[in-house]
């Protein structure tokens, strides 16, 4: 038997080959186990419903449908296509179901980034950095719409900087996932902006005789993406939601996903960024591209803690090859293919660990659930209540018209920044005018709220239900 035949009948083991999988099966079963920490943000539950609503109705809403305050109101979903999907899977599979595919999306996400990685870079180092992607990702590891498009972003990255790596011709074959991607996810303009690195670097490194070749190379490619970012039920409305929800203004500092980091106390985010000043002070060459691209990454972390996983996901693969070329990256010897036994056993073991945590009893938050408010105050009967921000995505869940939920761009920045600051008895006058002004008959505030204390005390109003999640008033009736 010859050499040759031994080593196409038995491969042998495979680090390189093994670690992405190994990174996603543990990421995973991770996630699972910590299940009810991905339901933690209120707009699981909306989110949830407006795909059941897109389901039951077979149309996508053009107005309002679930609040009071802006019922009727011209109002788009620009993640359909995740509602969707969540709201099947929840019907399948219940709150176990949302949990598994959140965090097989997640874990898929990592796994590829992991195998861009070892393109360039050696595992010790590979896993280094998705230790710390993971880090940087982990506040915002939840059950929505975006963890859905973290595997495209990863793709459609990595297929654009390896085209800068090796100057190869813009990755076409990559097109289709803008199709996917601007249906599930509102942020698709993003996956545009990332070609004009690659057509920059591809630029600086030909002559300037050479630069309407490259621009014609790259011309094609960049009208197809554009045109792909359209196909939408919205045409290219989906294009402008990063420009509607910046247009909120100062309204965002009130949502704690859009206000800057805070290094008021020692957090994961500041941790690394020292430790990253560091390491690439240790003789590090960065082109320039690179450069400019790892620093927008980092201003829009900065500006905004949400724009961390941006940071966390990107930033990586720019840095491989300039890292790879400091540190040493993959060796000679190493084994980089993979064997079919590989698959089937990383595949055996994501259905066990799947199986298993379809089986447990999983929920959401208590902390954004107010049931117990609703059902012992009967506000499922009340027709206007002025609820908690946070409580919006239960409501809309439980079929209760909402003064306010999650969806910014349908109350715009003055309304959020006027509810925020009469709860806030920054403009108390304000408070007593906007009760009016809706004719609220009950409020559904969280415990701590500024508005709760002043309510105990209007002779107008009585406090009906309280508990550490949620506190119920009522108006009271109007003497005859």
């Amino acid at each position: 038997m010859t050499d040759q035949v031994v080593h196409s009948a038995v491969q042998p083991f495979s680090a390189r080959a093994a670690l992405p999988w190994a990174v996603g099966l543990l990421l995973y079963a991770a996630l699972l186990a910590i299940g009810p920490r991905l339901l933690g943000d209120p707009d699981s539950y909306s989110h949830i419903e407006v795909g059941r609503w897109i389901i039951a109705h077979g149309t996508l809403p053009t107005t309002d449908p679930f609040s009071f305050s802006k019922h009727g109101a011209p109002w788009i979903t620009f993640e359909w296509l995740s509602e969707v999907i969540y709201a099947a899977v929840y019907a399948l599979a219940g709150w176990p179901g949302v949990v598994a595919i959140a965090a097989a999306a997640i874990a898929l996400a990592f796994g590829l980034l992991t195998f861009f990685l070892l393109r360039e870079l050696s595992p010790a180092l590979t896993l280094l950095m998705v230790i710390a992607a993971i880090v940087l990702l982990a506040p915002h590891m939840l059950a929505r719409p975006h963890v859905l498009v973290l595997p495209l972003m990863v793709t459609w990255a990595a297929a654009l900087v390896r085209c800068m790596d090796r100057g190869t011709p813009p990755p076409y074959w990559a097109l289709p996932l803008l199709v996917l991607w601007t249906n599930l996810h509102g942020s698709v303009v993003l996956a545009l902006g990332l070609i004009g690195p690659a057509v920059l670097e591809a630029l600086l490194r030909e002559q300037r005789s050479q630069w309407p070749r490259v621009l014609l190379r790259w011309l094609p490619f960049s009208a197809l993406a554009l045109a792909a970012s359209c196909l939408t039920p919205h045409g290219p409305e989906p294009l402008l939601m990063p420009l509607t929800t910046l247009g909120l203004g100062s309204a965002l500092a009130w949502i704690a996903e859009w206000r800057p980091q805070d290094f008021s106390r020692i957090s994961g985010f500041e941790l690394l960024l020292l430790g990253s000043i560091f390491a690439l002070s240790r003789g590090v060459t960065l082109p320039v591209v690179r450069t400019l691209v790892v620093i927008g990454l980092l201003h829009f972390a900065l500006a905004q803690m949400r724009n961390a996983d941006l940071l966390a996901m990107l930033a990586p693969l720019y840095l491989a090859a300039p890292l790879g070329r400091t540190f040493g990256g993959p060796s000679e010897g190493e084994v980089d293919g993979s064997s079919r036994g590989l698959h089937l056993a990383a595949f055996g073991v994501l259905a066990a660990i799947s199986g298993l945590a379809l089986a447990r009893d999983i929920r959401p938050a208590p902390i954004i659930t107010p049931e117990a408010a609703i059902a012992r105050a009967g506000l499922a009967k009340a027709e206007r209540v002025l609820n908690d921000y946070s409580f919006g995505g239960y409501l809309i869940f439980a079929g209760i018209p909402t003064f306010i939920d999650g969806r910014g761009e349908l109350y715009g920045g003055p309304f959020i920044d006027r509810y925020n600051r009469a709860l806030a008895l920054v403009d108390l006058g304000d408070l007593l005018k906007l009760l009016d002004e809706y004719r609220i008959g009950a409020t559904l505030l969280a415990p701590g709220t500024p508005a709760v204390a002043l309510l105990d005390r209007l002779p107008e109003w009585q406090r009906v239900y309280g508990d550490d999640v949620a506190v119920v008033h009522k108006r009271r009736a109007a003497p005859q």
